[in-house]
């Protein structure tokens, strides 16, 4: 199996979304054989009080009722650091006008790397529309990723004698 290749969640405060989407895609992942892993990060430099415990109990319960056991369920927000960046082969930031000004402000050798969803924060938009949408990120990522995979085999070196 070649290197497994890793790609980084962003949100906040690496309480709700971004740890959700790193269990999805992790899921996901794994029930195709990927040679990808996620984790996941939060961007702000102190975590919000309204963040109690390791993850939200919405994506907990989001999780659950897919039926995906979370394998990072016990562990607590984490701020991410560049060396985060230096580990990951792609890093998606989960709702571009939050998440722009953080990047730009913390890290701004990196912007240019960062893909940027469009997911609101349980603020602005109810749990079950803002994982549904996190859902149908991971899938199109999922399918992307599988389709970039496919076409390096496609144009490797003697790729067309094995065909």
């Amino acid at each position: 199996m070649p290197p497994t290749e890793q790609v980084l969640f962003l949100c906040t405060g690496n309480y709700y979304r971004s740890r959700y989407a790193e269990e999805v895609f992790n899921f996901r992942a794994g029930a195709e054989s990927m040679a990808w892993r996620a984790f996941s990060r939060g961007l702000a430099e102190a975590s919000s009080p309204e963040n109690v415990g390791p993850m939200s109990p919405f994506a907990l319960g989001a999780l659950e009722h897919r039926m995906i056991a979370p394998e990072g369920a016990a562990r607590f927000p984490e701020p991410c650091s560049p060396a985060d960046f230096d580990q990951a082969s792609l890093i998606i930031a989960l709702k571009e006008v939050e998440h722009r000004p953080m990047v730009e402000r913390r890290f701004p050798h990196i912007a240019g790397r960062i893909e940027y969803w469009h997911v609101d924060d349980i603020e602005f938009a109810p749990a079950a529309v803002a994982l549904a949408m996190i859902d149908r990120e991971v899938e199109e990522l999922i399918r992307r990723l599988q389709l970039d995979a496919a076409s390096k085999v496609r144009r490797a070196p003697g790729a067309a004698d094995r065909e």
